[in-house]
């Protein structure tokens, strides 16, 4: 069984799998198995061009940065399964944790963290209870998020990104997936508050 399973590949799927993946050589996180499902198809970054988000040189594409994200978190944290060319289709609780099904394969997890587009389309069975007219897009939009409180919908189940509320905005979406992933180290920490930075020396 894994520790954690991300549900998507865009901004806030893959900026919580590099944070996660940071931590795994904590000595708290000992034994901890991270996946990501890395399916990205519906993406809003496929069609986005980057101008105004910091750290990025402007003109940068969006389906560019799909691709530098994956293999980033491959070439630093390898050690972070990534799942490739496999749609989620529902996510169900079991005793331990939840049980996640894609168009391929099964997996099992103690946590998952749901990051993928708010769309009305989502077609992940488990999830319908969850799911309300989104509180910051507009109404013609027809978007969705689902309910949670500080990104949690239930015990060891989190949303990130837009389908947590949040408007569409690369910084935000990635900001968002961190928050999660900050969570998550502190569960594994024991509840001592937790990030992770990268110092020179």
């Amino acid at each position: 069984m894994l520790d954690t399973l991300i549900i998507g590949g865009g901004a806030a799927g893959l900026s919580c799998a590099l944070i996660l993946g940071s931590g795994l050589k904590k000595p708290f996180a000992k034994d901890k198995t991270v996946a990501i499902i890395t399916h990205q198809k519906t993406s809003h970054l496929q069609n986005a061009l980057f101008n105004n988000v910091l750290g990025l040189k402007p003109g940068t594409l969006g389906k560019d940065l799909l691709i530098e994200g994956r293999q980033q978190l491959r070439d630093l944290y390898p050690e972070v399964i990534q799942i490739e060319k496999e749609k989620t289709s529902s996510i169900k609780r079991i005793k331990n944790g939840f049980e996640v099904t894609t168009n391929k394969d099964t997996y099992l997890s103690q946590r998952v963290v749901i990051a993928v587009g708010y769309t009305n389309l989502l077609a992940i069975k488990g999830l319908e209870d969850y799911i309300k007219p989104h509180p910051r897009a507009a109404v013609e939009k027809s978007r969705i998020w689902l309910e949670n409180k500080n990104h949690l919908i239930e015990n060891n189940l989190y949303v990130a990104g837009t389908l947590a509320g949040w408007r569409s905005q690369f910084a935000i979406a990635s900001g968002s997936g961190a928050h999660v992933a900050t969570d998550i180290l502190t569960l594994w920490n024991n509840g001592k508050q937790t990030k992770v930075h990268d110092k020179l020396a």
